[in-house]
């Protein structure tokens, strides 16, 4: 019996001993690979809206039917869903006239977008500027931010849209890096095709 008890201790120090001097290498962490599809689009082209745009074919694209509790002022207010992806471009539509005027809707769009710089790492801004009298602003906002994606486009006279960019997750610029730079894709194309009715 005593035997017994030292063979296994020692096995036990031999082991710990034999284990010890094996360095560890800790794994990265890692993410789920994205299967993306191709790019393809299709138009988006209601009655009741002053605009038309290519959409891709892997979304859909829902009407607003509330806001905070109430209605939506415009029936042009719009989610354009990626189900696979867990995402939506949120499409916010005002006719620019004296109770909307360009310059207090710029400003809006100002302070909702600056609002994500606390968790930004940084900004970059570009012009929109299209041959369809299209003329907007687009912030690519870096870092765990809740949106990545904002922008504006109007024709300066009668049109004003808003869209920004959100996922159904917590914020992660590692994780959705791939996830974003396919969608811009997607929103570069709507914008670049977008037309005033």
């Amino acid at each position: 019996m005593r035997i017994n008890a030292v063979v296994f201790l020692s096995l036990v120090f031999g082991l710990t001993v034999i284990s010890c001097n094996e360095e560890y290498t800790p794994k990265p962490k890692g993410y789920f690979r994205i299967s993306f599809p191709e790019h393809e689009y299709k138009i988006y082209s209601p009655e009741y809206c002053p605009f038309s745009f290519e959409y891709p074919v892997y979304a859909n694209i829902s009407r607003d039917t509330v806001f905070l509790d109430t209605l939506p002022e415009n029936p042009c207010w719009m989610d354009i869903n990626f189900p696979d992806l867990n995402g939506s471009i949120y499409l916010s539509y005002k006719e620019i006239n004296k109770d909307h005027g360009l310059a207090k809707l710029i400003e809006d769009f100002h302070v909702l977008a600056f609002k994500h710089t606390v968790k930004a790492s940084g900004i970059d801004e570009s012009i929109i500027n299209s041959e369809n009298h299209v003329y907007g602003l687009y912030y690519n906002i870096e870092g765990n931010a809740a949106s990545n994606i904002q922008f504006f486009a109007t024709d300066s006279f009668n049109h004003f849209i808003r869209g920004s960019l959100y996922f159904n997750n917590a914020p992660n610029a590692d994780s959705l890096a791939p996830v974003i730079h396919f969608v811009e894709k997607d929103i570069r194309h709507m914008i670049g095709t977008l037309k005033w009715k």
